[in-house]
C-alpha cells in the first residue's frame, strides 16, 4: 500500500503526540463546556474577553440584517463592502499607518505577504521559533530560506552578511508557546543597515501590548521605517476572526496585485466585519481590560514560582509550564481536567522534542478567584507529580 496512513497514525499514538479535537459546547469564556463536561477553562486566546461580548454580538446581528451573510465574491471583483473598508482604515489608524489590508485568516495573511515581497534570487531569514504559517511562507515563496537563533540581533546578523536579493526578516511578535517578546528594537536595528525589511507577526499581541492596544510596535514605540511589514490577526485579543497586514501604501497596493492568498479568496463576511469594528472600539477604549489581564498575569506568576513550576519568561497572557516529557504533560493536563480546569498539554511537533509544556493562557475575563483556583489544583497536582516520580 502506498500510503500506510494507519502506520503512521500508530506511531504518532506511541509517542504521545496524537492530537484530538475537544467539543465546545458553548459560547467563549472561562466557564465552558466542553465534551458534555463543565470546566474553567485557560487555554483560550480571547485575551481581552471580547469573544462572547453583547455589544459585539449585536454589531454581528445588525450586521447581517443590514448586509447580508456572505462575502458574494473577491475583494477584487464584488466582495470588497464598506464594513471591509472601514475596517481596513480602524486598524491603520490603530496601528499608526497609512494603510491596512483585511484577509480571512492569519495564516493566508502572512503566506500572501511573504510570497508576495520575496522570491527567487531572494533571501528569507526567521526566528526558528516562529509560526508554523510563517515558515510554511518562507518555503512556498522560492526564495533563500534560513532561520537564526531564537530573538538572537548577533545570529541574525550573521545570516544578513550572506543574504543576496530583496531580503526580508520575519519574526513572531509575541511567541505563541513561549510566551516572550521579540527583540524588535535590536531586530531592526541589525536589519535597517543592510536594507532589508522586517516583518512582524504580532497575532497574540495585537490588542493586549500598548497603551491603546496597537501592539507590540506601539509597545516599542516604532513605525513604519523600523517595522515596514505589520500583520495582525483577529480571532484573539479583538475576539472576531480574519487578519490584516498593516504598512505604507506601497506595501497594501503591492499586496493588492500580487498577494495570492488576498486575490484568489472570497472576502469574509461584511456581517463579521461590523462586529471587527465594535471589536476594535472595545479594544482601544476600555484600557481596563488589558490593565486587568497585567494584574492577573502578574497574580499567576507569583503564584506559581511558589508552588516551583518551571515558568518560563514570559510577560505576556501565553504563560507556558515546561514539563519536558509529553507523557508527563498529558498527564498534568488530565489530572487538572479531573478537578474541572482545562489546560491543554503542547507536545512536540508544536514545540521542540523534550520541551512539552502546559500552556496556560490568562484573560481578561478571568477572574482574580479562577486564577487562584488554578493555582491551587496546579500545587495540588504538581506535588502528586513529584511524589509519583520520586
Amino acid at each position: 500500500m502506498a500510503f500506510d496512513l494507519a502506520a503512521r497514525l500508530a506511531e504518532r499514538r506511541a509517542a504521545d503526540l496524537y492530537r484530538q479535537r475537544p467539543l465546545l459546547q458553548s459560547p467563549q469564556g472561562p466557564e465552558v463546556i466542553v465534551d458534555g463536561q463543565r470546566l474553567l477553562a485557560f487555554c483560550s486566546n480571547d485575551y481581552l474577553g471580547l469573544a462572547n461580548h453583547p455589544e459585539v454580538i449585536a454589531a454581528w446581528r445588525d450586521g447581517a440584517e443590514r448586509w447580508g451573510v456572505g462575502g458574494g465574491a473577491s475583494h477584487l471583483v464584488i466582495g470588497h463592502s464598506t464594513p471591509h473598508h472601514a475596517v481596513e482604515e480602524a486598524l491603520a489608524e490603530l496601528t499608526g499607518r497609512p494603510r491596512a489590508l483585511l484577509f480571512s485568516t492569519g495564516y493566508m495573511a502572512n503566506l500572501g505577504a511573504i510570497t508576495a515581497l520575496v522570491g527567487q534570487g531572494d533571501t528569507v531569514l526567521q526566528d526558528r521559533l516562529n509560526h508554523a504559517s510563517l515558515l510554511d511562507g518562507g518555503l512556498l515563496s522560492g526564495a533563500r530560506f534560513s532561520r537564526y537563533l531564537h530573538n538572537d540581533a548577533a545570529s541574525l546578523a550573521n545570516r544578513l552578511g550572506k543574504a543576496s536579493g530583496d531580503t526580508l526578516v520575519i519574526t513572531d511578535g509575541v511567541f505563541s508557546m513561549d510566551g516572550d517578546l521579540a527583540d524588535l528594537p535590536a531586530l531592526s536595528a541589525v536589519a535597517r543597515p543592510k536594507g532589508a525589511w522586517l516583518m512582524v507577526d504580532d497575532a497574540h499581541g495585537f490588542g493586549t501590548l500598548g497603551a491603546r492596544g496597537g501592539g507590540i510596535v506601539e509597545h516599542f514605540a516604532l513605525g513604519v521605517d523600523e517595522v515596514p511589514v505589520l500583520i495582525g490577526t483577529l480571532g484573539k485579543a479583538c475576539g472576531t476572526a480574519g487578519a490584516f497586514v498593516a504598512g505604507s501604501d506601497d506595501l497594501i497596493e503591492a499586496l493588492v496585485q500580487f498577494a495570492r492568498p488576498y486575490i484568489y479568496t472570497t472576502s469574509q463576511p461584511p456581517a463579521l466585519a461590523c462586529a471587527t469594528l465594535k471589536s476594535l472600539q472595545l479594544l482601544r477604549d476600555e484600557t481596563w481590560r488589558r490593565e486587568k489581564l497585567a494584574a492577573l498575569i502578574g497574580q499567576f506568576r507569583a503564584g506559581a514560582q511558589q508552588i516551583g513550576l518551571v515558568l518560563m519568561d514570559s510577560p505576556t497572557a501565553i504563560q507556558p509550564i515546561l514539563v519536558g516529557d509529553a507523557a508527563r504533560a498529558l498527564k498534568l493536563s488530565a489530572m487538572l481536567r479531573q478537578r474541572g480546569l482545562l489546560v491543554t498539554a503542547i507536545r512536540p511537533p508544536t514545540v521542540p522534542a523534550g520541551g512539552a509544556r502546559l500552556r496556560v493562557t490568562l484573560s481578561a475575563a478571568h477572574s482574580e478567584a479562577q486564577v487562584q483556583l488554578l493555582l491551587n489544583a496546579l500545587a495540588e497536582c504538581h506535588a502528586q507529580l513529584e511524589s509519583a516520580h520520586a
